[in-house]
């Protein structure tokens, strides 16, 4: 680890331990309660899954009710479908129909209904003579410039029943609002050198990152690719249309129903364990947190009465005082330290303290060298 990052590292464990810990229990508190809350959506929608049906393609009329209306659709159902990707214009054109409405991957000419051509420019930095700038910038989560470009391109398309021809009954599949992971396949790859210029040598010595290569990829969804769907299943105009819901997180998966149970199960139980240690931890440490700063309160707030005290004993009303017992110095404290050798009670405390810290400190009294004060107590 260089300097700088340990640096950094003892700042971040320092502040995590401010106010004994206080800052840590914070912070895994609200760690606790992020897997509370994702615990409680995640065991929703194992139990909204466990509970939907998983019809086949060829029974989803009698599932979900039609409506009368061409214009309007019902509110629908949560359906599970199993089958295969078509395109839309397939199912729908009829005999005269030369070709298909599909898209062609540029790269490697293979049919899908989706393409998505992502290109990512790879950075590297190397710690010049202004490399503390990329320490500050590693601070944030997400870097100055835009480092990844993405274009996707899309046809309409549907789930038919795979093996069955003709293919009469099939369900559209709506992608508008859907924000789910799409299950993609990777057909093209390509990592391309970027060349150095001099603009790149400027920025390698001020520690700036600098390009070093272009990743280009491309992803399609294939034809004939088996997926599973999960969604809000209702009739327009007739059709069977399924489309994402934003309390789930599958839509299109090429999981099947029993995979998905298996793996939200799993991340139910890794949630709930996260929320209860994590928890757990932050109770413990807030909970010493609290005994340890009331202690210290309790404790300056002691200190501070002690204070108090031994200053209004030390500030007598001089009024109470005879002329006879002021101290010679002040004139506003009572006599009570004696000086050593000579024996005179001339001064209070404080100034017996202050005159025997002099350079051969003499008695204010006999002009006599004293080396200590002894304080003289009434009986």
């Amino acid at each position: 680890m260089s300097a700088p990052d340990q640096a950094a590292a003892a700042v971040l464990s320092q502040v995590a331990l401010a106010a004994d810990g206080t800052v840590l229990g914070l912070a895994l508190a609200f760690i606790a309660v992020r897997s509370v809350l994702k615990f409680k959506a995640t065991n929703s929608a194992l139990h909204k899954i466990k509970e939907a049906p998983s019809v086949r393609v060829s029974d989803l009329r009698s599932v979900v009710s039609e409506h009368g209306d061409s214009n309007q659709s019902d509110e629908g159902k949560l359906v599970i479908v199993r089958g295969t990707v078509e395109a839309k214009s397939a199912v729908e054109g009829d005999w005269k129909s030369l070709r298909n409405d599909v898209l062609v991957a540029h790269d490697s000419g293979e049919k899908a209904v989706i393409v998505q051509r992502t290109q990512t420019c790879i950075y590297n930095e190397w710690k010049g003579f202004m490399g503390w700038t990329s320490d500050l910038r590693s601070l944030f989560p997400r870097s100055w410039r835009e480092q990844e470009s993405s274009s996707k391109r899309m046809v309409p398309f549907v789930i038919v029943e795979a093996g069955r021809w003709p293919r009469s009954e099939y369900v559209n599949v709506n992608m508008d609002g859907s924000s789910h992971p799409l299950p993609l396949e990777t057909v093209y790859h390509h990592l391309q050198p970027v060349n150095a210029t001099s603009i790149t040598f400027l920025q390698a010595i001020f520690g700036h990152q600098y390009p070093v290569g272009l990743l280009h990829e491309e992803k399609i969804l294939p034809l004939g690719k088996d997926i599973t769907a999960v969604g809000i299943c209702s009739s327009i105009r007739g059709t069977p249309e399924i489309k994402s819901c934003n309390f789930l997180p599958y839509f299109l998966s090429e999981m099947t129903k029993d995979q998905m149970i298996v793996d939200l199960a799993f991340k139910t139980k890794v949630l709930l364990w996260s929320g209860v240690v994590f928890g757990s931890l932050a109770v413990g440490i807030l909970s010493y947190a609290a005994v340890r700063n009331w202690n210290r309160w309790k404790e300056w707030r002691h200190q501070r009465q002690t204070q108090r005290q031994n200053a209004a004993a030390a500030n007598e009303d001089i009024a109470n005082i005879p002329d006879g017992q002021l101290c010679v110095i002040c004139l506003t404290r009572r006599r009570r330290s004696a000086f050593v050798p000579c024996g005179h009670l001339v001064c209070c405390p404080r100034c017996a303290l202050s005159v025997v810290r002099e350079l051969s400190p003499p008695c204010p009294l006999c002009r006599q060298t004293i080396h200590s004060a002894v304080r003289i107590y009434d009986s």
